[in-house]
């Protein structure tokens, strides 16, 4: 008789409490779309492949700034300086303008938003998304990078903001909004001209795909 094993999940609360403990790098994912800039805060953001170069984040498909995020043809992943705990909380905010002031930012290629001070920007076109769960993987293929501030990183640590070398002043207790669960190349200001050009690929569509 074969015997039937039944894998139950784990209850919420458990769940959220045990991925506290992991502590995560934080980025700002930004675009331009329809003329406006948009961009939300992530920690879920991790390389996926080096050749070709993908990342990846994850979007939580109740969010407010996805649907305008996945019409992007270009993205940008900002990633945070240790400094950086007010913009990673202001673009997980709904109430505000995320790109008013403090929020420092100017226009790189093709208009998409680049924060300023950062550690580092990699500019990236739509590869892919699946929905899963609750939320929707984004992989975006990177055409270009820049090293930024130089600073130490920002991390997201058992509810908190902090740099990675030491500084958990930062930000302390629950930020109000949680984030999302979205080497040194050439400066994208020197991208060729071919990598912006390029045939243009399928817009980040919120629909289900199948993972082979």
């Amino acid at each position: 008789m074969t015997e039937t094993l039944v894998h139950r999940p784990v209850d919420q609360k458990r769940f959220r409490r045990t991925l506290a403990l992991h502590a995560t790098g934080v980025v700002v994912v930004t675009a331009r779309v329809d003329g406006r800039p948009v961009g939300l805060t992530a920690t879920s953001f991790a390389p996926v492949s080096q050749d070709p170069p993908l990342v990846s984040f994850s979007a939580d498909r109740s969010s407010a700034t996805w649907p305008d995020l996945a019409q992007a043809d270009l993205f940008a992943v900002n990633l945070l300086a240790g400094h950086q705990a007010v913009i990673a909380d202001r673009f997980a905010r709904n109430d505000i303008d995320r790109f008013a002031v403090p929020t420092a930012w100017h226009s790189g290629p093709a208009g998409v938003p680049l924060l300023e001070e950062v550690t580092a920007h990699l500019l990236a076109v739509p590869h892919g998304t699946v929905e899963i769960g609750d939320h929707t993987l984004v992989v975006g293929l990177v055409i270009g990078t820049r090293t930024g501030h130089g600073s130490a990183p920002l991390v997201y640590h058992d509810g908190k903001f902090a740099s990675l070398w030491g500084d958990s002043s930062l930000w302390r207790g629950d930020p109000p909004h949680p984030p999302q669960s979205a080497s040194s190349a050439s400066s994208l200001a020197a991208l060729p001209a071919v990598a912006l050009d390029a045939p243009r690929r399928p817009r980040l569509r919120r629909r289900s795909a199948t993972a082979t």
